[in-house]
């Protein structure tokens, strides 16, 4: 399968959907702040729900854009090229391809993957379930707990800042479990939200990202068989180490594609608008700024690839965190930069809804705060590089 794997052709593939499919109703989603039925629909006709799930778990149709799984850079390249239209959408194919199916093929065991795999290949949408109202970035102070009870666990809690969660079926949580000696183990759990005592909490309301759902999810009392824990009982730290090390990856990947497509808008309207009798792009002033943006953009897109090709190969969330860590940073950052530029090379036009760049603007910015905020990445960059 790898073999057949080609950035160039899939990009095309990606490319020529998004502007057929996503692109047509981008301010009507960011504007009603979800999701229509008539995009979720074309992404799951188009095999999107399922990137890297391989058969027997999803058989494709001739509606889809692949007829095999994709590797993990094909996912991330769904991310990329999404992202240049339409970061509210991609974001939603992020956390159900990345952050639940991944996760799944990577820890689950036989009967979950028969059970769930299918399913989230097509009409059931998944999420990741951990950050908490007082536990963001320092998951020790998680409090959601899941009591061992006669044939599996009670769990009790409330999650927040969760995306998809008004659409999952099902989602990866990480809740705590107390042990005999008194110490708590975090582990994970395949939770179908239509269990009796799960409550998805209103939208929040939105700067960035606003067509995707993000809500906080209560847990009074659920009862989860035995067979829903993913992994092993005490893994639920290393499923959402490795979850945070290839969701940083994706995140990156959205980061690198909103550059991409706030650096295309500025470009065509620099080419397109006249002042003092020439094309503004042929202005110093205006044209510098944008080939810097396109420089950084060529040399971050082959880091986030490498990164990606090492998942690929089986490196571990250890070996490879350091190098997401560094490209999501660097790639929020050039994401909040290249819009902005965007903005300023439209001049007042940038401002307004229907020139687009003002909601890139608007969704870069929450690049340098989910799945870990720009201080946590210099913080975890500089532990290993600068510390003995």
């Amino acid at each position: 399968m790898s073999n057949k794997f080609s950035l160039k052709a899939t990009s095309e593939t990606l490319r020529a959907f998004s502007e057929t499919y996503v692109r047509p109703n981008v301010l009507a989603r960011d504007k009603a702040q979800k999701l229509d039925i008539d995009i979720l629909e074309q992404l799951a006709s188009a095999g999107l729900l399922g990137l890297e799930v391989p058969e027997p778990y999803f058989t494709r149709d001739d509606n889809c854009l692949f007829d095999s799984a994709l590797p993990f850079s094909g996912s991330v390249l769904t991310i990329q090229e999404i992202s240049r239209v339409d970061p509210g959408v991609s974001v939603y194919l992020h956390v159900h391809n990345i952050l639940f199916n991944k996760l799944l093929l990577q820890f689950g065991s036989e009967e979950q993957k028969h059970q769930w795999l299918p399913k989230v290949a097509t009409d059931v949408t998944g999420a990741f379930a951990v950050t908490e109202p007082q536990a963001g970035s320092d998951l020790s102070l998680m409090t959601t707990s899941a009591t061992k009870v006669e044939g599996g666990y009670e769990i009790s809690g409330e999650k927040t800042w969760i995306t998809n969660a008004k659409e999952a079926g099902v989602m990866v949580l990480i809740a705590n479990v107390a042990q005999s000696c008194g110490r708590e183990v975090a582990t994970a759990f395949l939770l179908d939200t239509n269990l009796p005592g799960v409550t998805i909490g209103e939208r929040l309301s939105k700067m960035s990202v606003r067509a995707s759902s993000t809500c906080p999810v209560v847990l009074n009392k659920v009862f989860v068989s035995d067979s829903a824990v993913l992994g092993t009982p005490n893994q639920g730290v290393d499923i959402a180490n490795y979850g945070l090390c290839v969701g940083r990856i994706g995140i990156a990947a959205q980061m690198l594609g909103l550059s991409e497509g706030a650096l295309e808008l500025a470009t065509n309207y620099s080419n397109e608008r006249h002042a003092f009798k020439d094309k503004i792009v042929n202005f110093q002033g205006v044209a510098f700024p944008l080939a810097q943006l396109s420089a950084e953009i060529s040399v971050l897109k082959p880091f986030i690839y490498q990164a990606a090709k090492k998942i690929e190969l089986g490196y571990s969330a250890t070996q490879v965190m350091d190098d997401a860590n560094k490209a999501k940073l660097l790639a929020s950052q050039l994401a909040e930069r290249a819009s902005s530029c965007a903005v300023e090379t439209l001049g007042g036009n940038g401002v307004a809804e229907q020139y687009a760049v003002e909601k890139l603007y608007r969704d870069a910015k929450v690049g340098k705060i989910y799945e870990g905020t720009v201080n946590i990445l210099l913080r975890s960059i500089a532990s290993r590089a600068l510390c003995n």
